[in-house]
């Protein structure tokens, strides 16, 4: 059973990190291209017309791609996680339903619409379109996170005949953990939009090419990344004091707290030794922890000590991707701000060095939001429904033959399709914007 359990995570895990190098970038991207429609049917400028046709099919091909990814891991509940769906499917499925019959119809309805009624809307309705297509994978965020806070803080339930059950649907829409997951997931996906149009932008600007056109989607990505990297430590922090007070193991264990104290001190430089369960720790700064965990200098926070061994979460996996996170957190906003810097100084296009840095930095916002899946996930084992169902608990009663067999052809699978988006996204990246198309197209209107 242990082996299937393990083997069962792995598979769930390898499914969501590839569906979830889609996922960021959707969010993030369709606000770019909606407001990129929107100043063209305000202004009919031929730029933006030029930007919301090239970055918008960078959009297109992640998007439908990301939605193939998205499918199949679904089925998992029913195939690796059987006991699981047993127990929660009357609180989880509501949710993910509204998610398909709402969500999911209306980015797609108006997705189809963006893409194949270019010639047959208007720049307005087409503007409208894409806006609702962001709505869309908004509503959508907001309702696979109302599921997955549940697991991480169950409200709103009744234990009854074995199996969990829903009585009060606002409190599942009010969980407190999932609207802040909700907006840290979100705020982060704007970061990932905003670097990827900043790092292909920078790679035509080291070259030359198409300056004022490569300039300007800089400029306005530049602007999300701006309140995104700004807004993100802000989230990030309250969303770390709220899971101190209903995952006290998750939040011990990303800053490895081992004794329950007050006025806790931060510690800049600490390497966790879980096995004596103690730190080596240097430079730290007075009462900064409390402050970090409870908004109070002086206030208490629990250790890991204080919390049955069975029922903590592995410390190291959690502490050093919740300390990598932070620092590119940090990285992100320098990066950004030293940016505005140099538009404000007309430097931008000067700056190859600069550039340079955004460019290699462009996966890096993808790698941030997944060590902060992991934080989340990870930091809430072992359980699988804090407090009610442990993972063990969960899985179904297969083989691991069985589950073997499906991983080796998920991965294959998932990484044909990774390489195929890779592939188209840096062949029309590269290839530049259509000019030709914009401009014949601002003729018709002129006409």
């Amino acid at each position: 059973m242990t082996e299937v359990v393990f083997l069962s995570r792995i598979q769930f895990a390898v499914t969501v990190f590839y569906h979830f190098l889609f996922v960021p970038l959707t969010i993030g991207l369709v606000i770019l291209v909606a407001y990129m429609e929107t100043q063209y049917a305000r202004t009919r400028q031929l730029m933006y017309r030029q930007m919301a046709d090239f970055w918008g099919k960078l959009f297109s091909i992640n998007f439908v791609l990301g939605v193939v990814t998205g499918i199949t891991m679904e089925f998992q509940f029913g195939t690796n996680w059987s006991e699981y769906s047993k127990y929660m499917g009357d609180i989880f499925g509501s949710p993910l339903a509204i998610e398909a019959l709402v969500a999911f119809f209306l980015e797609s309805t108006f997705m189809g619409m963006w893409l194949f009624g270019r010639d047959k809307i208007s720049p307005k309705m087409r503007a409208f379109a894409i806006w609702m297509v962001a709505l869309g994978t908004n509503i959508s965020a907001l309702w696979i996170i109302t599921a997955n806070g549940f697991m991480q803080h169950p409200v709103g339930y009744v234990v009854r005949n074995g199996r969990a059950e829903l009585n009060s649907f606002y409190e599942l829409v009010t969980n407190s953990y999932a609207w802040y997951m909700f907006f840290h997931t979100v705020i982060a996906s704007y970061i990932v939009g905003s670097f990827f149009v900043m790092g292909i932008s920078a790679y035509h600007l080291i070259r030359k090419q198409n300056v004022a056109f490569f300039e300007k989607s800089f400029n306005i990505a530049l602007a999300l990344g701006l309140f995104a990297a700004t807004a993100t430590p802000f989230i990030g922090h309250q969303h770390g004091v709220n899971t101190a007070q209903v995952q006290p193991a998750k939040a011990a264990a990303m800053e490895a707290i081992w004794e329950t104290q007050e006025k806790m001190p931060f510690h800049i430089i600490s390497i966790p030794d879980a096995k004596n369960e103690r730190n080596i720790e240097a430079l730290s700064i007075p009462y900064m922890g409390s402050f970090f965990y409870t908004n109070n200098p002086n206030g208490k926070v629990i250790g890991l000590k204080d919390i049955p061994i069975d029922e903590r979460p592995n410390v190291n996996i959690v502490y050093y991707s919740f300390r990598t996170m932070v620092a590119l957190g940090v990285y992100f906003l320098a990066l950004v701000w030293y940016g505005f810097y140099l538009v404000r100084k007309r430097k931008l296009v000067s700056s190859p060095r600069y550039l340079k840095a955004v460019l290699y930095s462009m996966l890096l916002p993808y790698l941030a939001m997944n060590l902060g899946w992991t934080v989340a996930e990870a930091g809430r084992q072992p359980w699988v429904v804090y407090g009610l169902m442990k993972t063990t608990e969960a899985v179904s009663p297969i083989s691991s033959s069985q589950i073997i067999f499906s991983l080796t052809g998920l991965v294959l699978f998932y990484t044909i399709l990774i390489i195929a988006d890779v592939m188209l996204l840096v062949k029309y990246a590269k290839a530049g914007p259509n000019t030709e198309g914009a401009v014949k197209e601002g003729l018709e209107h002129v006409s």
